[in-house]
């Protein structure tokens, strides 16, 4: 377990520093299943934000560039729909240039998104991850708990802990930058504390 400012990190499915209500979501809707040349990783934002405006951009499969810093352009082949496929452009700086990637799951009622890398120029080989989105009350205002697990093939020359921290590395980055764009929002939306609603 690695817990860093409000990130809590657990790798390869231990559950260890999570509090009982992350335990939860993540038995519910974080299964993955790891065979032994793969690592996994479950990373917990708290974003100060109302869950509404945190799943309108974690949903958005044809947007991810409203909030992922690493990606520059998108483009969804067909509807947006489950199993629909979108081509993306990374920014420069990643050892990658582009992703194909499928929307795995899409559930509006339980705030469930899950997608799957299927091509590109990079290392993320059978690369799957599950983001779920939770309400929470953060100092007396709507707040939203976010959980991201995945699971990846260790490439060759790699170990599990080098796989696991660059992927984690990203995915803070992701979080972070959620995080910065749904609080941004939410100053502007004016939430009302829970208390007087």
């Amino acid at each position: 377990m690695m817990v860093t400012n409000d990130y809590i990190t657990v790798n390869d499915s231990g559950s260890g520093g999570f509090g009982k209500t992350e335990e939860d979501y993540i038995k519910r809707h974080h299964k993955h299943d790891v065979h032994d040349h793969q690592c996994s990783s479950t990373l917990v934002k708290h974003i100060k934000a109302p869950v509404h405006l945190v799943w309108s951009l974690v949903r958005r499969f044809d947007q991810p560039q409203k909030y992922k810093p690493f990606v520059s352009r998108c483009i969804v082949q067909g509807d947006l729909q489950i199993g629909s496929v979108r081509e993306v452009n990374v920014k420069s700086g990643l050892p990658a240039t582009t992703s194909t990637e499928r929307l795995e799951l899409l559930d509006d009622e339980e705030h469930i998104f899950g997608m799957r890398i299927v091509g590109g120029d990079h290392r993320l080989k059978n690369y799957s991850s599950i983001v779920t989105v939770h309400p929470e009350v953060i100092d007396g205002r709507p707040g939203t708990l976010v959980i991201e697990s995945f699971v990846v093939d260790v490439p060759d020359g790699n170990t599990k802990d080098e796989t696991c921290y660059f992927v984690e590395a990203l995915i803070k980055c992701n979080l972070k930058s959620l995080a910065d764009v749904s609080e941004h929002l939410a100053v502007q939306d004016r939430t009302e504390p829970i208390d007087r609603i």
